[in-house]
């Protein structure tokens, strides 16, 4: 399987709502290999920057702002947030895609694919030396948004006004640089940078091929970006090149969608601020479907937080070992893989997690090896205090056998006394033949 998923725009640090989206690809790709496929997974890096407005031709680069506030060259500034996202990322268990590849590094794919829609009278070059796509020439323009060129006006937020194009639809290929422009490339047309949305065609189909079966973004990418994708693409091979398209929805906190230009952001580096575990993000986005809008709080992140750190204890508690699944674990391993093929349902998939967790049909060792195999998808690290061999500690088995030597006694009220204590420490207090045994509580 191979997969394409549109990454970040490295001028600024990335937020949880822009994490969610990359989450998404390596979610895919997570799911696909618990059933055995291969998978390759392609990510960009635009580090080339983007216009405020690129509509206009005193139009100030965004990459232009971040190095005159932080005194670094552009490629500097790209490389710097390129490794703050990739650590954010890896932070909430988002594995590094196969393939990185940055649009600097691709202009010449990106002016070859220009000319190539040029030479196939899909683009027209005006006098400025910019060059435009033209809409009227790809009939099926519009059919992935509904964003069709007759229900579009001039003047649309998503639209460039440069009086030189032939419909107020069409959509830059190859920007002639003007004044404001900090990072540009010499092309057949003069001097500029490429469009936003060629950057993805030119180095999707460069590493996929011209047929691949996932392309991955936010659903803000939607329009116009997936859409003049397609017309791109699809207009230099002439066929279709995209199998599936896969839109996440947007997080929200306190009711407004997370941004950067709104100043509305949260991000990794708060969680951890706050005691919190970052991948318990994760639980959290898992209980809404990755299509739908997700509200943030920081109260339900501490929920998550919490239930994480206790299904981590559930397994250190359980033990692993080996034991062929009986019927009622291979039951919920069905159930849980079905929740994954049915359109990536992640809440499906956490209930069954939790009835997992609570079934009294299923041993101990066998919910270990489920939750061990699952944790490929969920990436929440669930083995981590089981790897850590947890064993209670001195002051811990010293009230154990305190305890033991007044159930010997028949000091009830000294044993119960005991049980509490041990429980005020977040213990589960058990009687066995052998005495006194403990685990973490839930």
């Amino acid at each position: 399987m191979k997969i394409y998923a549109c990454g970040p725009t490295v001028y600024r640090h990335a937020h949880l709502g822009n994490l969610r989206t990359y989450m998404l690809g390596d979610l895919i790709r997570r799911a696909l290999g618990l059933e055995g496929y291969r998978v390759t997974l392609v990510m960009n890096i635009t580090d080339v920057g983007h216009m405020t407005d690129e509509s206009s031709p005193e139009a100030v680069d965004k990459m232009l702002l971040a190095v005159e506030d932080e005194g670094m060259s552009a490629l500097e500034i790209a490389d710097k947030y390129t490794k703050a996202v990739f650590a954010d990322a890896e932070a909430l268990g988002i594995r590094e895609p196969d393939v990185l590849p940055k649009a600097t590094e691709h202009i010449p794919e990106m002016i070859e694919l220009t000319r190539a829609l040029v030479d196939k009278n899909h683009a027209y070059v005006v006098d400025s030396g910019s060059v435009y796509y033209d809409v009227s020439s790809f009939p099926e323009y519009g059919k992935l948004s509904g964003n069709t060129p007759a229900n579009l006006k001039p003047g649309h937020r998503d639209l460039e006004t440069d009086p030189r194009k032939r419909n107020h639809a069409d959509f830059a290929l190859w920007k002639s640089a003007g004044p404001g422009r900090v990072m540009k490339w010499p092309s057949p047309w003069g001097e500029g940078f490429p469009g936003w949305h060629v950057e993805c065609s030119a180095m999707s189909m460069k590493y996929l091929g011209d047929r691949f079966d996932v392309h991955v973004g936010g659903t803000d990418l939607r329009f116009p970006h997936h859409e003049d994708e397609i017309a791109q693409s699809e207009g230099a091979v002439g066929h279709r090149v995209v199998s599936i398209w896969v839109h996440g929805g947007h997080l929200r906190l306190s009711g407004q969608k997370i941004a950067k230009s709104t100043g509305n952001v949260v991000r990794v580096d708060e969680l951890e601020t706050r005691g919190l575990d970052p991948l318990a993000f994760r639980w959290l986005t898992f209980q809404t479907q990755y299509r739908s809008e997700m509200d943030f709080s920081w109260e339900a992140m501490e929920t998550a937080d919490l239930r994480v750190k206790q299904l981590r204890r559930r397994m250190a508690a359980w033990g692993s070992g080996t034991a062929d699944l009986g019927e009622a674990a291979r039951g919920f391993d069905v159930a849980f893989r079905g929740a994954i093929a049915d359109d990536l349902s992640m809440p499906g998939a956490v209930v069954v997690v939790n009835e997992l967790a609570s079934s009294a049909d299923v041993s101990d060792v066998e919910k270990y090896a489920l939750l061990a195999t699952w944790d490929e998808v969920l990436g929440l690290d669930l083995q981590r205090e089981a790897r850590s061999s947890w064993e209670p500690t001195d002051e811990t088995r010293a009230l154990m056998n305190e305890r033991d030597a007044a159930r010997a006694e028949k000091d009830y009220a000294r044993s119960d006394a005991l049980r509490d204590r041990l429980a005020g420490m977040g213990l589960e207090v058990m009687d066995t033949a052998e005495g006194t045994r403990v685990r973490p509580r839930d």
